[in-house]
Order: structure tokens, then C-alpha cells, then sequence
């Protein structure tokens, strides 16, 4: 099945935008979390997601991005 590479064009400034919002709720988690058990770092995470309107976000992203807010908050992509 094949694309239309306008399609992708058309879709880029969507992407970026929840892009956005991801990074703002995993730097805003990473700022009051920082170095916190997992068990208290994952439900802020979620919740900042929220918050965000950026609840599309897979789990087991926002399981790693949790682990290394708890475990390593200076290794992040952001």
C-alpha cells in the first residue's frame, strides 16, 4: 500500500505540535521529579501528559521516559 509523500507534508505540523507537548510534560515531570522513585515519577508523568492533551502517547515510551527521570534525569532527549 503505497503513500502520497503529501501526506506526510500535511501531517508534520500535527506531529510537531504533540511532539511539543510531550516535551513540555516530560521537562515540566523531569523539573519537580527529578531523581524520585519510579512508582512516583510515572503517575506525575501521566498526569503532566494530561494536562498537556497529550495522552497518545505509547506506554512503554512513557515507561522509559519515567525510568530515566527517576533513575537518570540529565540522560534525556530534551
Amino acid at each position: 500500500m503505497a503513500t502520497d509523500p503529501s501526506e506526510y507534508d500535511e501531517a508534520i505540523p500535527a506531529l510537531a505540535a504533540h511532539l511539543a507537548k510531550i516535551e513540555r510534560a516530560v521537562s515540566r515531570t523531569r523539573s519537580s521529579h527529578a531523581g524520585r522513585a519510579y512508582a512516583l515519577v510515572r503517575p506525575a508523568l501521566v498526569q503532566a501528559l494530561g494536562d498537556e492533551g497529550a495522552q497518545r502517547v505509547v506506554p512503554q515510551v512513557v515507561d522509559e521516559f519515567a525510568r530515566r527521570i527517576s533513575e537518570d534525569p540529565d540522560n534525556l532527549p530534551f
